[in-house]
């Protein structure tokens, strides 16, 4: 999942998060290293917080690193 980067991105903390997903602090953690899936209502609540699409947040497959997705881009242009 892209928690970590998108928590970095908005300058927010484990615990900020949690609090407005209404979770402890630990779920986080659990989330961010893999440790854990949640709920479907969960992912719902981050996503929606995030204000982005489950896909963006949440995949059964690991994420390709975003610096892969965005210089890709201009390589295929060139």
């Amino acid at each position: 999942n892209r928690i970590p980067v998108l928590r970095a991105e908005r300058n927010l903390s484990r615990v900020q998060l949690a609090s407005e997903v209404g979770v402890n602090p630990q779920t986080i953690g659990f989330l961010e290293r893999g440790d854990y899936t949640p709920s479907l209502e969960l992912a719902f609540k981050i996503c929606r917080f995030f204000h982005l699409p489950m896909e963006a947040v949440f995949s059964p497959d690991p994420f390709r690193p975003l610096s892969d997705q965005l210089y890709e881009l201009p390589r295929k242009q060139a």
